[in-house]
């Protein structure tokens, strides 16, 4: 495994990061067994960075809501010890709505600090690597935010602080408000990046690289779209409403996609994968493998190397916005 450095740190990660969305869910999701199983199998890959979120794991029935089942499921997997937890860059989020009384979602400080000590009790761990903020809080001043997360990181309980689906100018104001209270700032942002979604190619890429920021890609696979949705409609999440809709919209460019992996010999979704990897400013794409096998067959993405004719009919096929702001759209 060739691990990457997050952004501008010196802290080393995977250069595919295991999602654990799925683990927990109502049916088809991941039981907790077979999580335990994916994430031991994630370590004998070498893959040592995970991601989750304190509202994931939600369920059809009022009782589980806001209880976080996908993090208790992490951490009855690190209380066995083994040094799981040593070996693991864990990623955690805050911002979700975690119950029906105020102040129980969103970023004020008093939100952040009772989220962090939840988030902490059901992994069973002293501390978060990696604090994402799930989303923009635009009532939220980023004084009243980073005076949370600094207490945090002072009080060891967090390392590192991360955006998620924050635009290029969220970014830069997050980050010139950090400076000026003399903090180390955002250090990565966890987006939808893939090769039908390419929006952030415009500013949210740039303004990354412009920090020193990583980049943690969310749905490469275009929610199944991407992962041979043709070939294979009706697997997973391929046979959703949704999908199909998306399917029978951008048919010609999945034809194209379909027959360019054939055509190389590779699997669509290892492809995709690659594609996404294959950025500079991307530290690692967000994998969430519902089995052990579909974790087994990700791995294919970490070795592959696209060529430049490949990358240049990938373009063809999903053109992006046509590069950085403003030149995409000015001179």
């Amino acid at each position: 495994m060739e691990y990457r450095r997050l952004g501008r740190l010196r802290l080393e990660v995977s250069p595919l990061c295991l999602g654990t969305m799925n683990f927990g869910w109502d049916l088809p999701g991941t039981t907790e067994e077979e999580g335990h199983a994916i994430m031991d199998r994630a370590l004998e890959h070498g893959i040592n960075f995970f991601d989750t979120a304190n509202v994931y794991g939600w369920r059809k029935d009022a009782p589980y809501r806001g209880t976080g089942i996908t993090e208790q499921i992490l951490g009855t997997w690190f209380a066995q010890g083994g040094d799981r937890r040593e070996k693991v860059v864990l990623a955690t989020k805050v911002y979700g709505d975690m119950g029906d009384w105020p102040n129980s979602s969103r970023l004020s400080a008093l939100h952040i600090r009772r989220a962090c000590e939840e988030s902490l009790r059901r992994l069973q761990t002293d501390h978060i690597d990696l604090y994402q903020m799930h989303h923009v809080d635009r009532d939220a001043s980023w004084d009243e935010i980073w005076q949370a997360m600094e207490l945090l990181v002072q009080q060891g309980k967090v390392l590192y602080v991360g955006s998620s689906n924050f635009a290029g100018w969220h970014i830069a104001q997050a980050n010139e408000t950090a400076r000026s209270r003399h903090l180390l700032g955002l250090v990565s942002e966890q987006c939808l990046y893939n090769l039908n979604a390419r929006t952030v190619e415009l500013e949210v890429l740039p303004a990354c690289e412009g920090y020193g920021m990583g980049v943690i890609a969310w749905s490469p696979l275009a929610r199944g779209l991407l992962g041979g949705a043709i070939q294979k409609p009706t697997e997973g999440r391929r046979g959703s409403k949704d999908t199909r809709q998306q399917v029978k919209e951008n048919r010609a460019e999945l034809e194209a996609f379909e027959k360019l992996c054939a055509d190389l010999g590779e699997q669509p979704a290892t492809v995709a994968l690659a594609w996404v990897r294959a950025n500079p400013v991307v530290t690692a794409p967000i994998i969430g493998p519902r089995t052990v096998q579909q974790l087994d067959d990700a791995m294919r993405a970490a070795e592959l190397t696209l060529d430049g004719d490949t990358m240049e009919s990938l373009d063809r096929i999903f053109p992006g916005p046509g590069g950085a702001a403003p030149e995409a759209w000015a001179w």
